[in-house]
């Protein structure tokens, strides 16, 4: 198989938390990648995750909108752009579900526009990085594999099934160098404290309640930030175009179990757990089959769940000016508004 060789890329969504670790990651492996990262810097987009690259040369940053067809346009043709890596969405499922309409428009409508954009331009590769999500739910056996049917059961993850939809269209219909990756949950630095883990670091942190929906019994699939990064690395490099790639590192865990290990990594007591009401539609199971990934690409995790969760559970204490900007900005008023009531 023929390797696409990566010049320079556009990565949207870049100050987000996967997307702005792929940056760094990309970068330390091949410092003459040159790399504009896009970002409308939504709450969740923070430069602060991005500040150290500032001063790396082939390194720009960006803001604006994947919606904004001549902006895009005009970024691809001054930085020669050769591939298109598209991280931007909305992606927590609590808030889908309170508003799907920011769903719609970042996830549908951004992904038709910046398909289209990247079609006119003659984009060598296109990534779409989707979820694991679009798959809807599983029993107690078995894992999603590629050929799954789609069967999202959330706002959000029916907005990024749509979005797959929309790439599958494009290569069938235009012959576009389309690829897909679905990963499971991700863990790592710089994760907005909406999601699971990072919200339980900084409630147990504080001595807060550390809220666990329903019985704690919700399973997933976990993998850390980085050995998801080098997977989509793997398939903008090496992949087929028109092809899904799932990405998972078997490494399946109760959300309850979760929770324990954070509190036992920093000595506090389960007693600060609280069950709270379940999520509407709440995914009882999702799993990964990630052959493909391993055997067409030769990929496969490297982090150790333990010793990456620790190293989370570090990275957090030791960056407290990160999180508290976080804070500052507004995030936690903004949930305790919307969803406090639910707990």
């Amino acid at each position: 198989m023929s390797e696409h060789q990566m010049r320079s890329i556009l990565v949207t969504g870049g100050a987000g938390f996967i997307g702005s670790n792929f940056i760094r990651g990309a970068m330390d492996r091949d410092p003459r990648l040159r790399v504009v990262n896009y970002d409308v810097l939504t709450y969740a987009g923070n430069l602060e995750s991005t500040a150290d690259l500032e001063s790396r040369e082939g390194y720009r940053f960006v803001k604006g909108d994947i919606c904004d067809h001549e902006r895009v346009s005009a970024l691809l043709a001054e930085h020669q752009i050769d591939t298109v890596i598209n991280f931007a969405a909305e992606s927590h499922v609590d808030r889908s579900i309170m508003s799907s309409a920011e769903f719609v428009q970042a996830n549908i409508v951004g992904t038709q526009s910046l398909l289209d954009t990247c079609r006119a331009a003659g984009i060598e590769r296109y990534v779409q990085v989707s979820t694991d999500e679009v798959y809807g739910s599983l029993g107690e056996t078995g894992a999603f594999s590629e050929t799954t049917p789609l069967a999202p059961n959330s706002p959000y993850s029916a907005s990024k099934a749509a979005a797959d939809m929309m790439c599958r269209a494009c290569f069938h219909t235009f012959g576009q160098p389309v690829l897909i990756t679905r990963c499971s949950n991700n863990y790592g630095p710089h994760q907005f404290p909406e999601k699971l883990i990072p919200l339980m670091i900084l409630n147990a942190l504080r001595r807060e309640e550390l809220p666990v929906y329903g019985d704690g019994l919700n399973v997933r699939d976990w993998i850390h930030v980085t050995d998801h990064c080098a997977a989509i690395m793997a398939v903008a490099q090496r992949g087929r175009p028109g092809e899904v790639y799932n990405i998972g590192s078997n490494n399946e865990w109760p959300n309850i179990e979760i929770v324990k290990r954070i509190l036992q990594v920093m000595d506090r007591p389960e007693s600060l757990i609280r069950y709270v009401k379940d999520r509407p539609g709440h995914d009882r199971r999702y799993a990964i089959d990630a052959a493909k990934a391993h055997d067409e690409l030769g990929w496969v995790p490297a982090v150790d769940f333990a010793a990456g969760l620790e190293q989370t559970v570090r990275w957090y204490l030791d960056n407290e000016p990160w999180w508290q900007n976080v804070i500052s900005g507004g995030y936690l008023k903004y949930y305790e508004a919307n969803y406090a009531h639910r707990l």
